[in-house]
């Protein structure tokens, strides 16, 4: 006995679209930009050569070989990642083993997928007429349910079996024993016997049939449903978390840290039950065409006077009790002032660099013979990324012998008065001792050394400067996609 095969596929009018303004001109603009800047070419011409590799021998036409093989020629093959210094991607087919992108396979794909959706669009139809009244009765039926859920939680764990028993065993038993014809008199229907129908069996829809192209209308009305409730969300969500407002967004984070705090603490007395069957019964009843006239014209008339009213409560309650006015993080900035000495160890300094490091002579520039690193003038050093200059000008270090002791540095000498210079020191073998010396004089203001160190050719002093953080406006916010 034969099997019968059948397609699923929503049969009735379309999906329910929800109302709502498409994309506009400049956002198509704004994502195509984005899409261009952040596209790695070389890894997408990758993907498509892995695509074509892996199936060519799995049927495809000449023109969808052709059409990859074409854009494997139009693409660059430079890496923008590398270019603008950008982490791998960890969804690169170096690092997954998923086939890479190919038009070929993702044609295919969408095919097959759209031969299998149908299920889900019928569905969403049947639950749509189901929580749009369609049929009272079903509704009412759908009301007892969840009463019974309700009220007793533990029936959960039934709805799985009993909907595979009377949504999927039933009808599978009754199509291969299917009931008399109407022209035939039956005192009773008996079940017994032998199956009068062969089994039936779930297929694809066939390309190019109306169940495909069904499947296809539900599948583009869905696309549009997803975007749209996903821009409303966002249009809601956004402005109360991404603190735009910080005043407002501080509230709602108050809010939420309460509410958690008193839920953490006594979830116990509230009447879970009971809220979640009338949260249950309210949220069907909305679906009813009469309820929603009704609870339409009460807006208009009862509670729309009254927002604006609202609105300014919150709105003063907010500005009078949540308080930002937390001065901006300052910090302490240091640049070295790099001399050295010109002609020998007994030569004039001359200016050299202004950098981030002191380049004393255990550092690790110093050793690998490096040249310090720095701006020749000290108008051209500019504050960290972020911040900003806390103080007009910069204020020479009086305290040298500490940030020297702190930063632990070695083979120097510290002048602790004047213009505070650490200046290097050569070690005791490698002065000459051409005319030996019983000591050296330390001059006034010098930290005593072994009394045999020659001046080194290097020495610097510390520069300190305030800055403090700078302030972003609400209008420079960062797109995440």
């Amino acid at each position: 006995m034969d099997d019968v095969a059948d397609a699923f596929a929503n049969r009735d009018e379309p999906v329910l679209a929800f109302s709502g303004t498409g994309s506009s001109s400049s956002d198509q603009e704004s994502k195509r930009s984005r899409l261009k800047e952040s596209l790695s070419t070389s890894k997408l011409k990758e993907k498509i050569q892995d695509g074509a590799g892996s199936r060519s021998e799995t049927g495809f036409s000449l023109q969808d070989r052709l059409l990859t093989k074409l854009l494997q020629q139009v693409i660059p093959s430079e890496n923008i990642e590398e270019v603008l210094d950008l982490p791998p991607d960890k969804r690169s087919s170096k690092y997954i083993g998923r086939p890479g992108f190919s038009i070929p396979l993702m044609t295919n794909n969408f095919r097959r997928f759209n031969s299998r959706i149908g299920i889900v669009f019928v569905f969403q139809t049947r639950l749509i007429r189901l929580l749009t009244w369609r049929n009272p009765t079903h509704t009412l039926s759908l009301l007892a349910v969840c009463t019974f859920v309700c009220l007793d939680p533990y029936l959960l764990a039934v709805l799985p079996l009993a909907a595979a028993l009377l949504f999927g065993m039933v009808p599978a038993y009754l199509f291969r024993h299917p009931a008399p014809p109407s022209t035939v008199v039956y005192s009773t229907y008996s079940l017994n016997g032998p199956p009068l129908a062969p089994p039936r069996t779930i297929r694809p829809a066939a390309e190019m049939s109306k169940d495909f192209f069904r499947n296809m209308r539900d599948l583009q009305n869905s696309m549009d449903d997803f975007s749209t409730l996903h821009d409303a969300v966002l249009k809601v969500i956004t402005p109360l978390t991404n603190f735009s407002n910080e005043a407002l967004s501080s509230t709602v984070f108050l809010f939420l840290f309460v509410t958690s705090c008193a839920l953490f603490i006594a979830p116990h007395l509230l009447p879970w039950r009971f809220m979640s069957l009338m949260l249950c019964w309210t949220s069907i009843a909305l679906g009813h065409p009469s309820v929603q006239q009704f609870v339409l014209n009460s807006r208009e008339s009862h509670i729309r006077p009254h927002e604006r009213k609202a609105k300014s409560l919150i709105d003063n309650w907010v500005a009078r009790d949540i308080i930002l006015d937390a001065p901006p993080e300052t910090r302490e900035v240091e640049i070295f002032e790099l001399q050295k000495r010109k002609g020998g160890r007994k030569g004039e300094w001359e200016a050299w660099v202004f950098g981030p490091n002191p380049y004393d002579p255990l550092s690790p520039q110093r050793i690998a013979g490096e040249r310090p690193k720095g701006t020749r003038f000290f108008e051209d050093v500019c504050a960290p990324k972020g911040w900003e200059w806390g103080d007009k000008k910069w204020v020479l270090d009086l305290g040298s012998g500490e940030w020297v002791e702190e930063r632990m540095v070695q083979g120097v000498e510290v002048e602790v008065e004047g213009e505070r210079w650490v200046t290097d020191l050569i070690p005791d073998e490698e002065v000459t001792n051409s005319t030996p010396k019983k000591g050296r004089v330390v001059g006034p203001g010098w930290a005593e050394g072994s009394g045999q160190e020659a001046i080194g050719e290097w020495r610097r002093r510390r520069w300190i400067r305030m800055v403090r953080r700078k302030g972003v406006s609400s209008n420079n916010s960062v797109n995440k996609e």
